[in-house]
């Protein structure tokens, strides 16, 4: 069985920038999802922390992530994001993929 590569973080905004982050990665959602093996890029907002948003993605492989961050239309949004924040990102989780519905 080939697994997938997944990736599930937690971003947040600065005081009341929660939609506007969320906004952004939208975007990224539809930028990401022509590029090489993208399955999911799940943007949710966290119902406790209205300026939290959490992003789920599965990808066929790190490499092929990797190479979606090299794109630079996906360049321009981190740099929109990244003022947003409040400090730097978490880390997020890197999963292995094992199945599951939409994959």
């Amino acid at each position: 069985m080939k697994t997938k590569y997944g990736l599930h973080g937690k971003l947040k905004a600065t005081k009341g920038k929660g939609p506007e982050l969320t906004t952004i990665l939208l975007q990224a959602a539809r930028l990401v999802s022509t590029a090489e093996g993208c399955h999911i890029y799940l943007v949710s907002r966290d119902l406790e922390e209205p300026d939290a948003v959490w992003v789920t993605e599965v990808w066929d492989s790190k490499v092929d992530h990797d190479e979606s961050l090299k794109r630079e239309e996906v360049r321009a949004l981190i740099g929109k994001a990244m003022p947003l924040l409040d400090g730097q990102p978490e880390r997020g989780l890197e999963l292995e993929v094992i199945g599951g519905v939409g994959i």
